[in-house]
């Protein structure tokens, strides 16, 4: 009857996803750069995989597919193996979970965030949502507030506002979609507000105005009257002593040179930007 204090290696290892390929990593640290090497990593890669799947379920539920995560963590893997070095006396495992882990929280915080969020932004919402969970365990369900959040974590409430803030920022929501549950609750396409007309009349007059200064005294008097004071073009030919089709042809050369010159000045700021 075999010694029930004997354990074989596998037994030894905290997980069942953990297999023994000591042997396999030093044989392809010994193997140059080819066909075999390949292969060799493709098998090791195989053995751990169930390792890499049961890591990347602990992030299941916070938005992203489990299929997806299950991609990255087996990239995470492939990453580990591909640099582990036996000779270092470290164990797989010990090497490869931190890399697998990274590679799975640089996707979140990476590639899920439909707002750009700064990293220091990203780690006060994780402190925020932690103390919050926290404390309302403890509080019987109330949600707490600005101050006992700030407390529990050991921030400011500046830093817990805006860690806040960045909590609704990890997923977007459809303008088609409504707000509230009651008969009066609309779109958030409704909610919107329009392009106010007045803004282009507002930029089109800061643009002219240097541009009227500059213009000679008597072209500037003549667009005075007719556009401001309303004046007809013959009643200012009579004011000026000349003819209605000449006030008609320094009006039309006048209003083009002011066109061209603004155009221009846009063309310009749209390259300069």
């Amino acid at each position: 009857m075999p010694d029930q204090r004997t354990q074989s290696p596998r037994s030894t290892r905290p997980h069942d996803d953990a297999p023994d390929t000591d042997a396999a990593f030093r044989r392809m640290a010994a193997l140059p750069g080819g066909p075999e090497r390949s292969a060799l990593r493709q098998e090791v890669v195989c053995a751990w995989m169930p390792m890499a799947v049961r890591l990347a379920r602990r992030f299941r539920h916070r938005g992203e597919t489990f299929e997806d995560l299950e991609q990255v963590a087996q990239l995470g893997l492939v990453k580990a193996v591909a640099r582990f070095d036996p000779s270092r006396g470290t164990a797989f495992p010990s090497f490869a979970i931190p890399t697998i882990l990274g590679e799975v929280k640089r996707h979140f915080r990476d590639e899920l965030w439909v707002v750009h969020v700064p990293r220091r932004v990203q780690e006060l919402r994780r402190q925020v949502r932690s103390a919050d969970h926290e404390l309302c365990s403890s509080l019987g369900g109330r949600i707490p507030a600005v101050h006992e959040i700030a407390a529990h974590a050991g921030l400011t409430e500046a830093e817990v506002r805006l860690g806040q803030g960045a909590l609704e920022s990890f997923a977007a929501r459809s303008l088609d979609s409504v707000p509230g549950h009651s008969e009066d609750s609309q779109p958030l396409t409704d909610t919107l507000g329009d392009v106010e007309p007045g803004f282009d009349l507002i930029v089109n007059r800061e643009a002219l105005r240097p541009l009227l200064r500059a213009l000679p005294e008597r072209e500037r008097q003549i667009l005075y009257m007719r556009f401001f004071c309303e004046m007809t073009q013959a009643r200012i030919g009579l004011q000026l002593g000349v003819s209605q089709m000449h006030v008609s042809r320094l009006i039309t050369r006048t209003c083009a040179r002011l066109r061209d010159q603004v155009m221009a000045d846009a063309h310009d700021l749209r390259r300069a930007s």
